[in-house]
């Protein structure tokens, strides 16, 4: 059973994702709060597997405690929930030692996806985040040259991925959930999965995001 504590200044937004939580058999909401200064106690007496943790709230906010949890904790697993999805805010809350950034507008699955993977021992950034992480990497990989930028010439890495992966990778790339890639592709969900891990795994990487950076950086997909 997977522990969860919840913390957030707006109780009808924690209401709301504890009744999505509770439709997972194998989550359990064992605590709330609704300000930072509360993690460390609140994971004190719970021992949580995951915290999810609000951006903004009135006295700590959840970078802050991010930080003070992990030093206490240093095995503590937090995945931010914010309205914004600027790259600094994603920037920061990664730096403080959070393993996932999902942006309040982010649908059930998707908050069921990133608790499961950040569980498992990953980290999971909204769609919405990995693609203003991508254009902010283009940015500044383009103030690298002098002159006109020319886009890399995109050579699928058919030595290391099947076609069908190297499809999947276009997709996170290109921001896509699980089921937006399903979708795309008239798969199943399932299928994405075990296509995602299996990318993982060829490239030698953690997790989606690390894969989508490493492959823009060998020209792998498109930046678009």
């Amino acid at each position: 059973m997977t522990k969860i504590v919840i913390i957030d200044d707006h109780q009808l937004f924690r209401e709301g994702v504890k009744r999505i939580l509770d439709f997972e058999e194998t989550f359990t909401v064992v605590a709330e709060g609704d300000d930072g200064s509360q993690v460390n106690d609140l994971y004190e007496q719970y021992n949580p597997d995951v915290v999810l943790m609000d951006i903004n709230m009135p006295q700590v906010n959840g970078v802050e405690a991010t930080s003070k949890l992990l030093e206490s904790y240093p095995e503590a697993k937090v995945i931010i929930l914010s309205i914004h999805d600027d790259e600094n805010y994603v920037s920061h809350a990664l730096k403080s030692g959070a393993l996932g950034y999902m942006l309040k507008e982010m649908d059930a699955d998707a908050l069921i996806e990133a608790i499961k993977t950040v569980t498992d021992g990953g980290s999971y950034l909204h769609p919405k985040v990995t693609v203003n992480l991508v254009n902010e990497f283009r940015r500044l990989a383009e103030a690298e040259f002098t002159g006109n930028f020319q886009q890399i010439e995109v050579r699928r890495p058919l030595h290391l991925l099947t076609k069908r992966e190297c499809e999947v990778l276009q997709m996170l790339a290109d921001g896509k959930s699980n089921r937006g890639i399903g979708e795309g592709l008239y798969i199943s969900e399932k299928t994405v999965k075990n296509h995602v891990s299996n990318i993982l795994q060829k490239m030698n990487v953690n997790d989606r995001t690390q894969a989508v950076v490493t492959a823009i950086k060998n020209g792998w997909v498109e930046v678009r």
